[in-house]
């Protein structure tokens, strides 16, 4: 009997993540590239999209194969086939789908990064069983998605969900996006490196440990070093993952007021660090929710599918045709 798999890739910032899954969202061959960054040229990332299907292809019967779905770090647009704008990545406007579709023979599905991991906890993960889900994805950036009664809410014009966007501080940090203040600019991987860089570049004692573990050399600092540093005990590395989460949680009683939901789903190469982030972003969400104490309070967990959700959502969403 042939079984229905899906592709699924996932694009993000610094990575390409493909895979192919079964109907019960287990990966079974995978690969991995690095995004070409800062490329000038959309194709150059199409090509990297192009050669891992064929890779995964190859390690399968393709006949078993039903779609491909691509989860793009962007906004996209409603027809899911256009990424009008990628902050991190070289689209504007990119018709992506018929791109693809020329090289692939395969029914395409395009859509938002952060829209298929939440398709993927919705499915799989942490947020089976709640009807009003807010899946918030940290890495590079943020990323966002609702999920309502069963669906992907995704705006009239495809782009809901781009929670990292939101301006929570006026005349603030700069951001990609081209406004000043945005949310990701202080509760991002790139806004945690950011700040310890900025301690060690003020020559600040308080990082001198921390600085020490990277051997005196700064520019070696990443999130996943910071979190490493933090569950040894080290103490900056913890303040600053609770800076990070304060702001989480700010930008998340902002979204229950919006929105109302059940459950807030903690997902990204960020969220690694667990209660170290959460711990303080629930802190702070229940400080600046509105009418606490006199309303319910939506529950704030870690997604349980980790970076695998965004492949694992786009190979679903293509699967099922959603």
């Amino acid at each position: 009997m042939s079984r229905r798999l899906a592709i699924g890739i996932d694009i993000g910032g610094t990575k390409v993540a493909g895979g192919v899954v079964d109907e019960t969202g287990a990966i079974t061959h995978r690969t991995r590239r690095d995004t070409p960054h800062r490329s000038t040229s959309p194709s150059v990332v199409e090509n990297t999209i192009v050669e891992s299907v064929e890779e995964l292809l190859r390690q399968v019967d393709p006949d078993d194969v039903v779609a491909v779905g691509i989860g793009a770090a962007g906004f996209v647009a409603e027809d899911r086939a256009t990424v009008v704008f990628a902050p991190h990545l070289s689209w504007r406007n990119e018709p992506l789908r018929a791109a693809l579709s020329q090289r692939i023979h395969l029914p395409i599905t395009v859509d938002n990064d952060a829209n298929a991991a939440a398709w993927a906890e919705a499915c799989f993960g942490a947020a089976r069983g709640e009807s009003h889900v807010v899946v918030i994805t940290l890495g590079t950036g943020i990323g966002g998605a609702l999920i309502i009664d069963g669906h992907v809410e995704r705006g009239r014009h495809g782009i809901a969900g781009e929670f990292g966007h939101m301006q929570i501080m006026p005349g603030g940090i700069r951001c990609e996006c081209g406004n000043r203040g945005c949310w990701e600019q202080y509760a991002s991987g790139n806004a945690l490196v950011r700040e310890a860089r900025a301690m060690i570049e003020a020559g600040s004692p308080v990082v001198a440990d921390l600085l020490a573990r990277l051997g005196g050399d700064a520019a070696a600092l990443t999130g996943p070093f910071i979190t490493e540093a933090a569950r040894e005990g080290d103490p900056t590395a913890r303040e600053l993952l609770a800076d990070i989460g304060e702001w989480l949680g700010i930008g998340l009683a902002n979204l229950a007021s919006a929105f109302d939901p059940g459950l807030f789903v903690i997902g990204g190469g960020v969220s690694a660090a667990d209660e170290m982030l959460i711990g303080p972003a629930r802190e702070a969400f229940r400080r600046q929710l509105p009418g606490r104490g006199y309303r319910p309070e939506a529950r704030i967990v870690r997604a349980v599918l980790g970076s695998d959700a965004g492949l694992i959502g786009a190979a679903e969403l293509a699967r099922a045709g959603r």
